[in-house]
């Protein structure tokens, strides 16, 4: 199926219904492409999957929907100028009518591969006629009844009834009889005759077979009784054989047979040959070897293919069939073993031959590049689609989307304001958090602080509830806006467990211990939107977020704090306990209670990816023999978000030593060798695990790293020989760290 149909089906759409509505039908059929090139082939299903969805979501029935798209097909295509063609196609409507199978065969030249349907007239009248549809596709009745309803009104101006007779269903084709009614006065003048007295001017055969050299003469019996002079040189043998056995009739789309032809004298007739034409001369075979080159390909079809009419001879009572052959290019004359003076020369059909084989190099090079243009235009739609997509991934993180979609239809901010009669607000921080900002560096500030959100962000799409903001160390998260929900406070309340178990993962990295958190949570009323112009965000307003912040200010480590109005929201399977009467700034007292834990829950998984973990996890397989060895934990690099790059320009910047080279070691990525009392062990794959605790403590082998982050444990950094000429800026990952006990060193002094 061509594009120039697909093409039409969305315009219809967006000029009647909008770009909005054919944006969600193209969505709903789970189309890809926004546009379609006109002659571009593209699959058959892809008209039924669009016209199936669009008739659900525009709530439309399939006749109105497909008989108003048939009436804009019309306009449609008069941007291309074929509106032209159709108002010379025939001086009145029956005349429109039994040439439409002759104005898809004009169309063949631009749309080669078009599957074109046939259109036959019959019983026709001075009120109208019966107008036969024959088609390989379903589904397209109505959109023609829409295309002949608006032709007749727009180019003949007249009013076309049209009644279904009869719709069937024979092998692959569908067969449908219309009942026509119009004003068609012009058959009364064409059925008058015309007296005249005509002058019998005899002529030769051999004359007429010289004109029409491709011409067939056969009677009701099928079998053929002369042939044009051309068709003799590459069918010698058709002369007395049935035409039926040597052709195949492609159109129109009726049965080959002598009574059948007798109706449909004003249709072209296109003839197939069944097998394909050789010569058998040697010098056209030679010919064929020198013109049929790699540049110029052999046909795939070598079947010889006319087209022409059909003329009744009263005298001889036989058929005449006048064709031509068809030929696209020379390669096809070739192949079919025909020459240039085969043709007639009456009709120009050597003019065109030679004509068309100057234009087709030109043709064929603007072709090429039009189709690199479209595949260009193509991949730059498709990247745009992708870059959108992404687009609104990155607006929804910001904004609900529910919100984001009524701001895109111009929707002012300020109304997208409105009122939750009740939700759950839930605020957490890290216990002493300033405490531990103090004592390591701020780049694992950020790193400790993403890797929690990072895990508290899969938590709230677990637990479905939206994430407000994040300030700082404190994580706000609400249910019940901007969707509303019965049990919101049963949302949040599971995602205050899971953050509460998920962040016993999580380690200080000052101290070792697992981080610690203290939540709030309170329900209540809140008014929520929009708020801003440089970086809008949603907001809540209301008594119930100064609420929920302070349940979070007078927790407890490792707790979760609800206020009453939590509580009783709360069903019986949520354990709760009292804590009693709480002095709450600005509210008073307020009687809360703990959260401690819901009956039937499936502990939190321990299985939330935390960012570079895996680092860490590659420094616990190393082990120690050596009894004295406690190798102090060292989990900041886990946290780290820069790169091993980083680490390395940032050591050797910090490095006070000035005789200390690197080397690098690619094939085996390790980093240093550690010595225990009795083994060797290599450290791999873990830059970041060493060079972290190294350089946010001073520098390699400064006093700062042996004093307060190895516990006793000081390492010295020993460079290789060999080490001395290696790049600096690469990776240092050849620096060889020995560990000393207390005992060796004193052994090494003496």
């Amino acid at each position: 199926m061509y594009g120039l149909i697909l093409e039409n089906l969305s315009e219809y759409i967006k000029q009647t219904y909008g770009e909005d509505k054919w944006e969600e039908i193209r969505k709903a059929a789970q189309v890809d492409q926004p546009s379609f090139s006109t002659h571009q082939v593209y699959p058959e299903n892809l008209i039924p999957r669009l016209a199936k969805k669009a008739i659900q979501i525009l709530n439309v029935s399939e006749r109105n929907f497909f008989e108003q798209l048939g009436v804009f097909f019309v306009g449609f295509v008069s941007q291309y100028g074929y509106d032209r063609v159709l108002s010379v196609l025939g001086r009145h409507m029956r005349d429109f009518l039994n040439g439409l199978d002759n104005l898809h065969e004009y169309l063949k030249f631009s749309y080669p591969r078009m599957r074109a349907p046939s259109f036959i007239c019959e019983n026709e009248t001075r009120q109208g006629l019966t107008l036969h549809y024959r088609s390989k596709r379903r589904g397209f009745v109505y959109y023609t009844m829409g295309q002949i309803k608006e032709v007749a009104r727009h180019f003949y101006h007249k009013e076309m009834g049209i009644e279904l007779v009869k719709e069937e269903l024979l092998f692959d084709m569908v067969h449908v009889t219309f009942q026509l009614t119009f004003d068609n006065r012009a058959f009364t003048l064409a059925s008058l005759t015309m007296t005249r007295e005509e002058k019998h001017l005899p002529i030769n055969a051999s004359v007429l077979f010289e004109i029409f050299p491709f011409c067939i003469v056969f009677g009701s019996d099928m079998l053929v009784r002369s042939i044009g002079n051309s068709l003799m040189v590459v069918l010698p043998d058709l002369i007395g054989k049935k035409i039926t056995n040597w052709f195949d009739l492609v159109r129109p789309l009726i049965a080959f047979k002598f009574e059948t032809i007798l109706y449909r004298t004003n249709n072209i007739f296109e003839l197939v040959s069944v097998e394909p034409v050789m010569s058998d001369n040697p010098t056209d075979r030679r010919r064929d070897e020198i013109l049929i080159t790699d540049e110029f390909e052999v046909p795939e079809e070598r079947n010889l293919r006319l087209k022409g009419q059909m003329i009744y001879m009263e005298s001889w009572k036989m058929i005449m069939y006048l064709g031509t052959p068809v030929m696209p290019d020379l390669n096809s004359l070739i192949a079919t073993g025909l020459y240039i003076n085969d043709l007639s020369m009456h009709d120009f059909s050597r003019d065109l031959m030679l004509a068309g084989t100057q234009q087709s190099v030109e043709l064929k090079l603007a072709l090429d590049q039009e189709q690199q243009k479209s595949k260009k235009l193509e991949e730059s739609m498709r990247k745009l689609d992708d870059e959108m997509r992404r687009t609104d991934e990155l607006l929804y993180q910001m904004i609900p989307k529910q919100v984001a979609d009524r701001l895109r239809t111009g929707e002012n901010p300020i109304d997208t304001c409105e009122m939750f009669d009740s939700v759950s607000i839930l605020f957490s921080d890290i216990v002493t958090f300033t405490e531990i900002c103090s004592r390591i560096t701020p780049m694992e500030v950020v790193s400790m602080l993403n890797a929690m959100y990072s895990i508290f962000d899969t938590l709230t799409e677990r637990n479905r509830v939206y994430k407000v903001e994040t300030i700082g160390d404190a994580y706000m998260v609400v249910s019940g806006a901007p969707e509303k929900e019965v049990n919101h406070a049963e949302r949040v309340c599971d995602m205050a467990l899971d953050m509460v178990d998920a962040i016993t993962d999580l380690k200080d990295p000052s101290t070792g211990q697992h981080l610690q958190i203290r939540v709030g949570i309170h329900s209540g009323a809140v008014v929520a939107g929009i708020v801003g112009l440089k970086m809008p965000r949603y907001c809540l307003f209301g008594d119930s977020v100064n609420t929920a912040s302070r349940m979070e200010s007078t927790s407890e480590a490792m707790k979760i704090h609800i206020s009453q109005s939590t509580k009783e929201l709360l069903p019986e399977c949520y354990r709760v306990t009292e804590r009693g009467e709480v002095q709450v700034k600005g509210k008073g007292t307020m009687k809360t209670y703990w959260l401690q834990q819901r009956e039937a829950r499936t502990p939190l998984r321990r299985t939330l990816d935390t960012p570079f973990a895996e680092i860490e996890g590659e420094l616990l397989d190393v082990r120690y023999n050596a009894p004295t060895y406690a190798m102090n934990e060292d989990r900041r690099g886990m946290y780290s978000p820069i790169t091993f790059q980083d680490v390395a320009r940032r050591s050797i910047a910090s490095s006070p030593s000035k005789d200390m080279s690197y080397s690098r070691d690619c094939r085996s990525n390790s980093i240093g060798t550690v010595y225990g009392s009795s083994r060797k062990v290599t450290l791999t794959k873990s830059p970041s695990t060493v060079f972290g605790s190294l350089i946010s403590h001073g520098g390699i082998g400064s006093s700062a790293t042996s004093a307060s982050s190895l516990k006793g444990n000081h390492y010295s950094a020993t460079p290789t020989k060999k080490a001395q000429s290696a790049n600096r800026d690469l990776v240092p990952a050849g620096i060889l760290i020995k560990r000393h006990s207390k005992n060796s060193k004193e052994r090494e002094q003496k």
